[in-house]
């Protein structure tokens, strides 16, 4: 446990985040249609490269969560991404869930599969060089949901993973995201992710899990994208850290936070203002996809000469990111 222990803080240290490189074929191919990129395996290979060997990413990362699909790619001069990724002292990682389906008996939400065969796909993927893995619950907030069943459900599987992947020698990353889909306030949230952070830890300990090997990757507490209600960067960052306080033990080496629907200014700005509050008992950083992409992706468009551009937009949105870890980013940085 000592190495494992020693990863998930080194993962969580030196004001660098963790890329969310890790979605899935669907997920991708969602994104390329929305700006005329072809959905093919290359095309995805191409642009996981375009990310992977942008110069001077090792600087603003200390992670990369990968998708299966890109653990087993080359760059196009044969080089095994993941080998790309450990050359530049990152450490590389891999989601292992295999998406959500409906809980039966529970309308509206759902349950992570993934747990067979589960031990041997780590240790594959050990040999492969990841050294630590990602696992993705939701949580959706609606007319009487979440009910407790389905968050117990959902921390009980996240439980049996997280074990796995210490068996296998893999620091695991729980991540029980809060939607931010719905027309719920602030306070709704806040009081669904307290409930869903003690529920899961709950569940970890019960487990036995060494929470001093564990990362929770979480959702901000926002208010529902239609909820209609505006709350500054300084309320969201209050109301996350007191919800964290009231549900994440202290012995939890760190926090990463996915952006979870908010476009990249707003992720930067959230981030910040939780970083201005101070130090907490855990650290804390980002693990970003689409809030570090997005500008990305629209650069590039599937076009080898833009390649260049769409590295700089990648870099310029690590650092905005970086600065916002030390409690030092400004709006106008952004032009």
């Amino acid at each position: 446990m000592d190495n494992i222990k020693e990863i998930a803080n080194r993962l969580v240290s030196f004001d660098k985040g963790i890329l969310a490189a890790d979605a899935s074929v669907n997920t991708m191919n969602k994104r390329f249609k929305a700006v005329d990129v072809e959905e093919t395996e290359e095309m995805r290979r191409q642009y996981r490269e375009l990310l992977l060997t942008t110069g001077g990413i090792e600087d603003y990362l200390n992670g990369v969560i990968l998708f299966d699909e890109t653990i087993r790619q080359n760059t196009s001069d044969g080089t095994p991404l993941v080998e790309v990724v450990k050359h530049k002292e990152i450490i590389p990682g891999i989601k292992v869930d295999s998406g959500t389906v409906d809980l039966l008996g529970s309308p509206g939400e759902k349950i992570t599969e993934g747990l067979e065969g589960l031990n041997a796909r780590l240790k594959e993927y050990f040999g492969m060089g990841a050294r630590f893995a990602k696992w993705r619950a939701v949580i959706a907030i609606g007319d009487s949901i979440p009910t407790d069943v389905a968050i117990r459900e959902n921390a009980k599987v996240l439980a049996k993973y997280a074990l796995a992947c210490h068996e296998e020698g893999l620091v695991p990353m729980v991540e029980p995201e809060v939607l931010l889909d719905g027309t719920h306030s602030i306070e709704r949230a806040e009081e669904v992710v307290i409930k869903t952070l003690n529920i899961v830890f709950d569940e970890l300990k019960n487990a036995q899990v060494d929470i001093s090997g564990v990362l929770l990757k979480s959702s901000m507490v926002l208010p529902g994208k239609d909820s209609g209600q505006i709350k500054t960067p300084e309320e969201i960052a209050e109301a996350t850290i007191r919800a964290f306080k009231q549900s994440v033990p202290d012995e939890l080496p760190g926090i990463v936070f996915l952006s979870g629907g908010q476009n990249p200014k707003e992720a930067t700005l959230n981030l910040n203002a939780i970083k201005k509050l101070g130090l907490q008992p855990w650290k804390l950083t980002f693990s970003y996809s689409r809030a570090l992409q997005e500008p990305v992706l629209e650069a590039w468009k599937g076009e080898s000469e833009h390649t260049v551009k769409a590295q700089e937009f990648f870099l310029k949105r690590l650092k905005l990111n970086q600065l916002a870890l030390k409690g030092e980013y400004d709006p106008v940085m952004e032009l």
